[in-house]
């Protein structure tokens, strides 16, 4: 778990010590991803820098590291958990290592097989291989994107890669040089709450996509999609479903066994919901002396510290929690902005920086449940399809006129959302977990674009759905994997835990329990009653019994009762201080957070909180990195190694 920044000028030797010394300059943004060690290497047409966080083979593997006598120079973020298996496969088919550790697993691999080792490869990954013989690059990003991977290309025509997105700012000279913001990034952003791969909000630098391999030749980039996530499902008859569930539970078993190979402490962060209960109670077997970390609130509702509490206790295991003020919430935020590089409008970012800040002082990697709703079917709206049913049966024209009627309804009236979604194609209604503006709410964005809706982001993912041949519920399910998990979930996962010098590690996301998991019919799934119906009969010989029909929780933030009371007063100053008007109708949004102390006040179900904090992620990120305005003071702690 590291970070890496790299410039490759493949058409030519134009590295010089102005190259090098930018690149070095940039690396203390990525500083801590990687307090341990901070390194460079070069030659005339290639610059690695990079930060490590040392976990496996601390004493050895340390990049950028050098293989086949030379050829070869790799940059890794990240853990490859079968790394044992496959450097006794490599050695048998003739490899040589220096090390003990992952990092040479995967060079010596390219090396063997070629692009191929990225379908060998079982864990989270961002990496660079150079090849100092044919001047290209190769590299990769995991199947689910849990290790962010930014790119650009500089004004004398380099390629640069980087970890953070803000390293690469540095290299470009700032955000004007960046080209800017993006119009369509910011208008996706609003929608759903996060800027979509492989964009960003700034023009000029992109991401790699999650799954996805490329190469540096001749100084053009070419990427190409090695993962692709598929859903075989098979029917369970009755007699053969406890064998099912026995499946599921040792895959994840084994999952979270090889997810605990490090050198170092291993902790787990535990909610009190049954996906982190299941993975705290698995990691229990293998660090009986296992700690578990639950972050929450004062307010009443909005924390699960009491649950988590009464799971660590059930599953015998050492708890430690962090109680997060609304004062420090608040004063937290510019910060937590700057780590994420792009905002991201969870509130839920803030308590999980507050909870990971607690955990380094113990540990240094965590596990984590991210990845089980999106693969078992745990998310309520999976259930939709199933009370929407009535509706497929109905007339376009009769759908029509129930649409029409629910744009006459007050806002919060019981039912209304219900016509509205009803009347409309899966493919226009659902486009992942997170809805937020609708199109027709965008009259405060100065640059709204009508022809640029949340629908030209998954048109393709609807496509390949149908071309599957996939029901709704799946359909939901994949259209999750490339919109909400990688540009919500896993995002707010990797710049937090990263922000503080600690790595999260994610059993579920693994290739082996996502291909049982694809199998699960719609039934084994959701039901009229439930969710993840199949996770949680597998989870019966793991989790107690309490714990497995709890209600989801998650991490709740009160942001819809601070934003009428204690940090009211410090929405409106950062909406006033805001020097976005390019962008945004201030006096819209002011009147909005009025309207919502007011809405509060009286009782209203009308509820702005999320969207209001959209807009002041927005602006705060605006402050730091486009106006300059704001500078978070960022914090200089160098943690000891714990074995």
């Amino acid at each position: 778990m590291c970070g890496l920044l790299a410039y490759f000028s493949t058409d030519a030797d134009r590295v010089d010590d102005g190259t090098v010394a930018a690149v070095r300059s940039a690396q203390h943004c990525l500083r801590h991803r990687g307090p341990d060690e901070t390194e460079q290497w070069w030659d005339g047409s290639a610059v690695f820098g990079f930060n490590r966080l040392s976990f496996i083979d601390i004493e050895h593997s340390h990049q950028p590291m050098a293989y086949a006598d030379g050829r070869y120079r790799i940059v890794f973020n990240g853990e490859i958990y079968n790394y044992v298996e496959l450097r006794e496969e490599l050695a048998a088919a003739g490899a040589t290592f220096a090390t003990e550790g992952d990092t040479e697993a995967i060079v010596a691999g390219y090396h063997v097989w070629g692009e191929d080792v990225v379908h060998r490869l079982r864990g989270m990954f961002a990496f660079l291989i150079w090849d100092t013989q044919e001047k290209t690059v190769f590299g990769a990003r995991d199947p689910f994107g849990i290790k962010p991977l930014f790119v650009t290309r500089l004004a004398d025509g380099a390629v640069a890669f980087s970890s953070e997105k803000k390293a690469l700012l540095e290299l470009l000279g700032g955000s004007e040089a960046s080209g800017g913001v993006d119009p369509a990034s910011l208008q996706h952003y609003l929608t759903l709450q996060y800027v979509p791969e492989p964009a960003t909000l700034h023009r000029g630098i992109r991401r790699i996509e999650s799954g996805t391999r490329f190469t540096v030749a001749d100084g053009e980039l070419t990427t190409a999609r090695y993962f692709h996530p598929t859903f075989p499902i098979r029917p369970v008859a009755r007699d053969e479903q406890q064998a099912l569930y026995d499946r599921i539970a040792d895959v994840l078993d084994d999952s979270v066994r090889v997810h605990m190979r490090a050198d170092v402490t291993v902790g787990s962060f535990l909610s009190g919901g049954i996906d982190s209960t299941a993975i705290a109670a698995l990691a229990k077997r293998y660090n009986p002396k296992l700690l578990t970390f639950t972050t929450g609130f004062e307010r009443q509702g909005f924390s699960e510290i009491d649950v988590a509490a009464e799971s660590a206790a059930a599953i015998g295991v050492e708890h430690i929690t962090k109680v997060v003020t609304p004062e420090e919430f608040a004063d937290a935020i510019p910060l937590v902005v700057w780590y994420l590089d792009d905002p991201v409008a969870d509130p839920a970012l803030v308590p999980l920086y507050f909870i990971a800040r607690e955990a380094r002082k113990h540990v240094k990697v965590v596990l984590s449940g991210e990845g089980a709703d999106e693969l078992f079917g745990g998310y309520n709206i999976y259930r939709e399809p199933l009370s929407l049913a009535a509706f497929e049966k109905l007339p376009r024209g009769i759908l029509r006129a129930l649409g029409a009627l629910s744009t006459r309804l007050p806002d919060g009236m019981r039912g209304k959302d219900l016509l509205r979604r009803g009347s409309i194609p899966l493919e226009e209604r659902y486009y992942g977990n997170a809805r937020l503006f609708r199109d027709d709410e965008l009259g405060f964005l100065r640059t709204h674009d009508r022809d640029q809706s949340h629908v030209t982001v998954t048109r393709e993912l609807y496509q390949r759905t149908r071309a599957a041949g996939y029901d709704d519920v799946t359909a939901m399910q994949y259209v999750d994997l490339f919109t909400w998990l990688r540009g919500d979930i896993l995002v707010k996962a990797d710049k937090m835990t990263m922000a503080n010098s600690l790595e999260l590690r994610v059993p579920f996301l693994d290739p082996e329990v996502f291909r049982v998991a694809s199998t699960l019919p719609v039934d084994q799934r959701v039901t009229k009653e439930t969710t993840k119906y199949a996770l949680r009969r597998a989870l019966e010989q793991i989790v107690p019994a309490h714990v497995l029909n709890r209600r989801k929780l998650g991490f709740p933030v009160p942001t819809r009762h601070w934003l009428a009371e204690d940090l009211h007063d410090w929405a409106r100053s950062v909406i006033e201080a805001s020097h976005t008007d390019e962008w945004l109708d201030k006096k819209q949004v002011l009147a909005m957070l009025a309207a919502h102390r007011v809405n509060q006040r009286n009782g209203s179900a009308v509820d702005h909180s999320r969207k209001l904090w959209t807009l002041l992620v927005f602006m705060i990120w605006h402050g730091i990195f486009v106006e300059g305005r704001i500078r978070p003071e960022i914090p200089q702690t160098v943690y000891p190694v714990r074995l």
